[in-house]
């Protein structure tokens, strides 16, 4: 007698709780790819604009015209909010400065609150970067472990099966067993994209910290070189 193995066949006729796992693999899997995509569009933007803003930042822009142009042209865009904290943060530094000498500020006190400012803004934004990448995380360690739970619930009901109706022929273990073997497949077809898209995410996300790093370095360099001129 001719049995129908097929994948969707298999997942209709599956047990309530292989049903359940497959039901919580598919969700996850589908959740994984919309954070894949996301983070896909929101790396490529970001380092888009990074190059972007440091052609204009190093082109010899003035700061004040960078600053005013950064709600429009880079709207919550990672480089230029740095940029933003440390300049805000000097130019109320410059405007709180002696009155007798308002351009000229204490280079020691003053350029630690900048280095401050720009380290909170890394902060902020590196956590804006890094969200939900451990959502993948969790996804691609556990989603092969529930997968195995779903395929060992399978067989143990397949082997009961066995049990009860006193049948070993071949033909009556199988889809059994292939409904749970099922489970296991989805667990690793959830698993697999989650862990690359975190390993590439996570190297894509030290390669834009890096860069950020260096350029909040730069700039307090530069604004070090403002206070004692």
């Amino acid at each position: 007698m001719n049995q129908d193995l097929s994948i969707l066949h298999l997942i209709l006729n599956a047990g309530v709780m292989v049903q359940g796992v497959l039901i919580l693999l598919i969700l996850l899997s589908v959740i994984s790819w919309a954070v894949i995509f996301n983070k896909f569009r929101l790396y490529r933007r970001t380092r888009r604009e990074a190059e972007a803003f440091s052609d204009t930042f190093w082109g010899g822009t003035d700061m004040d015209t960078l600053l005013a142009i950064i709600p429009k042209k880079y709207p919550n865009s990672s480089l230029p909010n740095i940029f933003k904290a440390g300049y805000r943060e000097f130019s109320n530094l410059k405007r709180s400065a002696n009155p007798s000498n308002p351009n000229k500020l204490m280079a020691g006190g003053d350029i630690d609150g900048i280095r401050r400012s720009l380290d909170a803004a890394f902060s902020r934004e590196i956590e804006k970067l890094s969200r939900h990448l451990a959502f993948l995380a969790t996804v691609g360690s556990t989603a092969p472990f529930i997968g195995l739970f779903g395929t060992v619930w399978g067989i143990v009901n397949a082997f009961q099966s066995i049990a009860l109706t006193k049948n070993t022929a071949l033909t009556s273990v199988a889809p059994g067993i292939a409904e749970a073997l099922v489970a296991t497949a989805f667990g690793l077809l959830a698993a697999i994209p989650a862990v690359v898209a975190y390993n590439t995410f996570t190297a894509k996300l030290k390669r834009i910290g890096s860069n950020m790093e260096q350029f909040s370095s730069e700039f307090l360099n530069i604004l070090d070189r403002h206070m004692k001129s």
